[in-house]
């Protein structure tokens, strides 16, 4: 089983940007002094729920500040990025890190991001195949041109080459909430990012599906059964489940409130928010939330309920920097050996 921990840079009441994003490098940090699998980073514009607006870039200062750990962008959103540019920086973090470096795309949500960039809402609702299969031919041929609905120019040669390293380019996540996404991935062989609003019933359908849709799409069995898929949550360890919990409840719903409130769709139209403490509520359900014993413990059934063996975890909910290394130190140090 492999742990990580998933940094969004949330910036909590009274916080400014840079203390959110000093934490996060420090997060990083800590997860590859006490053994973590991979830091994996988040990226939004314009609301303070979390405070990165470019996750590759981030990556490139983390890769650079670390030596062992995996880094991954969870995700870089595609709509509104151009994938050659997107496949190039992708290449070259491969490329320096000797390899570290995984790519994690998605379609994000139909916020103004789509106005402020010139994407247009038809790249969120239909163009995201068209960017997908762009951003995979630049990671694995020597020249990409395109002649597509959104993307139109002539082969040019595709430098620097990121399949110069033993196994080729940088691995490809794809986050996926909805069967049409999660088909698609399959299709393509992608393995799944998949959300912390999930539990282990609909993940595991999730997975079915995947399989379904990847031996259809004439993937082989061992390459479905081999497929790394990573499950994202929450994590906060505490000698007993109630401490874990009144630290989560006590900080995130305010977070929530400041940071998903700040979205404005890209039509202007009102939507529906989730209520922040009902929502940090059903997280502590889901995820490891109390005890070492009792995480490792919440991380083996899903895994046992889902086949998934890959975790991507929030250690930020307290928002507090002491407190969330102590909790990263914590997942290394008290949790992975419950799991060994």
């Amino acid at each position: 089983m492999r742990v990580g921990t998933f940094v969004l840079a949330a910036q909590f009441p009274g916080q400014g940007p840079a203390e959110a994003l000093h934490r996060s490098i420090r997060t990083a940090e800590a997860a590859e002094a006490v053994g973590l699998d991979a830091v994996w980073l988040a990226e939004h514009h314009f609301v303070p729920y979390g405070v990165c607006p470019s996750a590759i870039t981030l990556a490139g200062v983390l890769l650079g500040r670390t030596s062992r750990i995996g880094v991954g962008t969870a995700v870089s959103v595609l709509p509104t990025v151009h994938p050659v540019a997107l496949g190039e920086q992708a290449a070259m973090l491969h490329l320096v890190s000797g390899g570290r470096f995984t790519l994690g795309v998605g379609r994000g949500g139909p916020w103004v991001d789509l106005t402020v960039f010139g994407a247009g809402i038809a790249a969120f609702d239909t163009g995201f195949p068209e960017s997908l299969d762009l951003l995979l031919s630049w990671l694995r041929d020597p020249a990409v041109g395109a002649d597509g609905a959104r993307y139109t120019f002539p082969p040019v040669p595709v430098v620097p080459r990121p399949d110069e390293l033993d196994g080729g380019g940088p691995p490809v996540v794809v986050a996926c909430t909805s069967p049409s996404t999660v088909r698609l991935a399959a299709e393509r062989g992608l393995p799944m990012l998949l959300g912390m609003h999930c539990g282990d019933e609909d993940k595991a359908n999730m997975v079915a599906l995947w399989r379904r849709s990847a031996l259809a799409a004439g993937h082989s069995p061992d390459a479905v059964a081999a497929a790394d898929h990573v499950s994202a949550g929450v994590v906060q360890i505490a000698d007993t489940r109630a401490d874990a919990t009144e630290t989560l409840l006590k900080a995130m719903p305010g977070w929530l409130q400041q940071g998903l409130s700040a979205h404005r769709t890209h039509d202007g139209l009102p939507r529906t928010m989730r209520d922040p403490h009902g929502y940090t509520e059903l997280l502590c359900s889901l995820h490891p939330v109390g005890s070492p014993r009792l995480c490792a413990d919440r991380l083996a059934a899903t895994s046992a309920a889902t086949g998934i063996t890959r975790f991507a975890l929030l250690a930020e909910g307290s928002g507090d920097f002491q407190a969330t290394l102590e909790n990263v130190t914590r997942l290394g140090g008290d949790v992975l050996p419950e799991l060994a």
